[in-house]
């Protein structure tokens, strides 16, 4: 267990894709202000769970709670509403909208409304290149802006617990670099981080913690720098 105060807590969680099994009694938790990597290859479950937890899949046995609370059967607005937020693989912004507009988007709740204001300005301190872009059409920015105005997105709930699935996918060496790099101010500011990642070098490297998936399975975790040590993870990850 971390030493930190449990933020999130998943137990035993088993999703089904029809009679296929896709995750089999999941159980992982997060301390506050911790970044906890997923790692493991395409197909392993890391996309299932992070959609598991926000309410977009169904659980068919298994428990989450945030906070002490059960979330378990709660919808995908009032979980981010409780202070836990996806951002999706594959980054699912507004192409025909603005910059702004896609940010304000994010804003779902009465207070996240009543702070819009400071927290577009946030956004604006982590990602530069969007305030000079903010009333650009969001279809129209790179690949790497793109990821970045996503992740504002998020932001704009004021989340407690920011779940990240494959943000590098698809960036250059070094976007990737930009985009991990953002993730530590992230947390820096407070916010818990679960990363679900096939970078494993660089996702292992900033995280206090991270578990290995394989077959919808948890079959190992630890520290970061002790699973990027570990013979299993360094010849089935890592390529050495």
């Amino acid at each position: 267990m971390t030493d930190r105060a449990l933020l999130l807590s998943v137990t035993g969680v088993s999703v089904y894709h029809g009679d296929m099994q896709a995750l089999d009694k999941v159980s992982i938790h997060i301390g506050e202000g911790e970044i906890v990597s997923i790692i493991g290859a395409n197909g392993a479950g890391k996309t299932t769970l992070v959609k598991s937890l926000v309410g977009i899949l169904s659980l068919r046995e298994g428990d989450v709670r945030l906070r002490g609370e059960s979330i378990v059967g709660a919808s995908t607005a009032d979980i981010n509403a409780l202070g836990m937020v996806l951002i999706p693989e594959g980054r699912e912004i507004f192409p025909s909208l603005t910059v702004l507009e896609n940010l304000m988007l994010g804003a779902e709740t009465k207070e996240c409304e009543k702070r819009a204001q400071e927290t577009v300005r946030r956004c604006f301190d982590l990602f530069p290149i969007l305030k000079t872009r903010k009333s650009q059409i969001a279809g129209t920015l790179s690949g790497g802006e793109q990821q970045m105005l996503a992740i504002g997105r998020g932001l704009m709930a004021l989340p407690k617990v920011l779940l990240l699935d494959e943000p590098s996918l698809g960036l250059s060496p070094i976007l990737t670099r930009e985009i991990f790099r953002l993730v530590g101010s992230l947390n820096s500011d407070g916010v818990a981080v679960l990363l679900s990642e096939q970078n494993t070098r660089q996702s292992v490297r900033i995280s206090n913690r991270a578990y290995v998936m394989e077959n919808g399975r948890i079959v190992m975790e630890g520290r970061g720098e002790e699973l990027l040590r570990n013979a299993h993870v360094r010849e089935a990850y890592l390529g050495f």
